[in-house]
């Protein structure tokens, strides 16, 4: 059993844009946890990326720990329990959706399923989608849920490190981000459902390895970032049928220093609204809409794993106008980053150790 610290450590911090802030850590001792979803009671679920499913009081305290019995599900490296998101109905059905690596060493890849969550245990587990093909190795999975308010959602999935040339390979999932319903199936007007010989799930594709996807009910776009290689995260704001370049257009090198490509942008293809080189490896992603902060709204956190810091993006017409980095006296790697019910903001951190912890004013 872990043993979890309820609001054990306030942290002032100094003061960012004018804002001064606390950082209070909520629990202590996750292993490498990964997402965060918000409890209509007021309670936390935390998926640990070693497979296990964490409830925690609203005030932190450990309330249940327990391994999730998600079919195939694939621990190692990069690879294991990835997202976790409440279904609009949760309230009343007590639905949710899980992202997952699935598999073994040698034939792996990112899978989707849903399930009900009963007494903090997670009971009929259906599995809704499996990306195509199978790959080698533990790495690039993407693997972020965003829910869209037609009862769609999209699903972030990676390149498989090895294999970059695939994500322009329209027959495959590989470097895509791809839109269900919420039982798996292709809703009909997804940009290539009808196209010969194209996997008609794709929503997009050109992506490396996207671990950031949001959808802002407020100006209803989607924004994603996604890793480059050795400089070149991106970050995107995501249009159906768009290609985002991956390898054929990059900011990056590879990680020998050799050239993934001569170009930066290319026709046909979107550019990034932003670029971060070198890279931080951004992970979470949050765009903020809560009342605590208020000359934050708006503004885009992106928390980085390298970079070990937060990143706040102030956008105006669709341009990053200005950037921010907060937190790096923490020197911690920052999994994600959620808005809270309550405005604040929540952040895990990523070791053996991981904590979760609350920014406010």
């Amino acid at each position: 059993m872990i043993r979890l610290l309820a609001f054990c450590l306030t942290i002032s911090l100094p003061v960012y844009a004018n804002q001064p802030m606390q950082v209070q850590t909520v629990a202590t001792d996750l292993d490498f946890p990964w997402s965060l979803a918000f409890l209509p009671d007021g309670r936390y679920l935390v998926t640990e990326r070693t497979g296990q499913l964490v409830t925690l009081s609203p005030e932190g305290t450990f309330v249940s720990r327990s391994a999730v019995a998600l079919p195939n599900l694939f621990v190692a490296a990069q690879g294991g329990l990835l997202d976790i998101k409440l279904a609009a109905d949760f309230a009343q059905s007590g639905r949710l959706f899980l992202s997952y690596s699935c598999g073994n060493i040698n034939a792996n890849s990112t899978c989707l399923a849903s399930a009900q969550l009963v007494d903090g245990e997670l009971t009929a587990i259906r599995p809704l989608f499996h990306a195509k093909p199978d790959r080698r190795g533990a790495a690039h999975y993407g693997g972020r849920i965003a829910l869209l308010p037609d009862q769609t959602l999209l699903l972030t999935l990676g390149d498989g490190f090895d294999y970059r040339e695939q994500a322009q390979n329209k027959a495959n999932h590989l470097g895509k981000i791809v839109r269900l319903t919420e039982d798996g199936a292709v809703p009909p007007d997804n940009p290539f459902a009808y196209e010969a010989g194209v996997a008609a799930e794709i929503f997009t594709l050109g992506h490396r390895n996207v671990q950031g996807i949001f959808y802002d009910e407020v100006s209803a776009q989607i924004y994603s970032h996604e890793h480059g290689p050795k400089g070149g995260d991106e970050l995107n704001l995501i249009t159906a049928g768009n290609n985002y370049g991956w390898p054929v257009a990059t900011y990056g090198v590879d990680y020998t220093g050799a050239r993934v490509s001569p170009f930066t942008e290319f026709a046909g293809m979107q550019a990034p609204l932003h670029v971060w080189t070198p890279s931080i490896a951004p992970a979470g992603m949050t765009l903020y809409r809560g009342e605590l902060f208020p000359q934050w709204q708006g503004n885009i956190f992106v928390s980085a794993l390298a970079g070990k810091a937060l990143h706040r993006l102030a956008l105006q017409n669709d341009k990053v106008v200005a950037e921010e980095v907060l937190l790096k006296e923490l020197d911690s790697r920052i999994r994600d980053v959620r808005t809270g019910p309550d405005g604040a903001i929540y952040l895990l951190t990523d070791s053996a150790k991981g904590q979760l912890l609350r920014l406010t004013p």
